[in-house]
């Protein structure tokens, strides 16, 4: 079965719809991940215990509806048995909803970091680790826009950003070390926040794993490690 397969009205087939409501729902689990990702962060730099409590509580509505999607997935190949690009579509959302999943995952730690942070001084916050938050949420935005539009060239550009994230990382990670052998004062704020950064790299490559889903997708090319070329 191929995306040219159509009802003699017009209307996509049985399979088609079906496979249309499945992208709907997966968009649907990126709107929730995408919310517990920022409130994640809104809590941190906001000291926000009320926010980073809503993170937690929602985790399970995203782990419920990335197990009813992956049901669908194997129930769509098994009645339908389909090929070519229509089997990738398939396959690339149910890669796609585990890297969301986990991206969730992440979001209720760096909420339970946020937590820990909020009877601390916000002076103690870096910076620099809300550019690499908002650098982070921009590359799952686009990783999602370069599989919703079959954009392969987006989902590129998606992999060449995560070395921007891994620099981040490296820089971060070392400078908040340095703080906690530096002063016991801090010691607690750069702890939770070196915790952070590690969370947020790797939501980083959640995010280029997506966009390798979405090149996979679109040019029928396992890309993994090597998204950029």
């Amino acid at each position: 079965m191929n995306e040219d397969t159509r009802e003699a009205s017009g209307r996509p087939d049985k399979f088609h719809q079906n496979l249309e409501a499945l992208r709907g729902k997966l968009m649907a689990l990126a709107g929730l991940v995408q919310t517990a990702l920022s409130r994640s962060i809104a809590a941190f730099w906001e000291r926000d215990p009320a926010l980073a409590r809503s993170v937690i509580k929602g985790d399970a509505p995203i782990n419920d509806l990335e197990v009813d999607i992956d049901e669908d997935c194997i129930r769509l190949v098994a009645l339908y048995q389909p090929v070519a690009v229509d089997l990738r579509v398939i396959m690339a959302v149910d890669h796609i909803i585990a890297e969301l999943e986990r991206i969730g995952d992440l979001a209720v730690n760096m909420a339970e970091e946020a937590l820990e942070l909020t009877g601390l001084a916000s002076e103690a916050q870096h910076p620099q680790v809300l550019i690499m938050a908002r650098k982070v949420q921009e590359m799952v935005s686009q990783s999602l826009e370069a599989f919703k539009n079959r954009d392969a060239a987006l989902a590129r550009r998606v992999c060449a950003d995560d070395d921007e994230v891994d620099a981040l990382d490296r820089s971060l990670t070392r400078e908040l070390l340095q703080n906690l052998a530096a002063s016991r004062e801090v010691a607690p704020a750069d702890q939770s926040q070196v915790n952070i950064v590690r969370h947020l790299e790797r939501v980083g490559d959640h995010a280029t794993n997506i966009a390798e889903q979405a090149v996979y997708m679109v040019e029928g090319k396992n890309v993994r490690h090597r998204c950029q070329g």
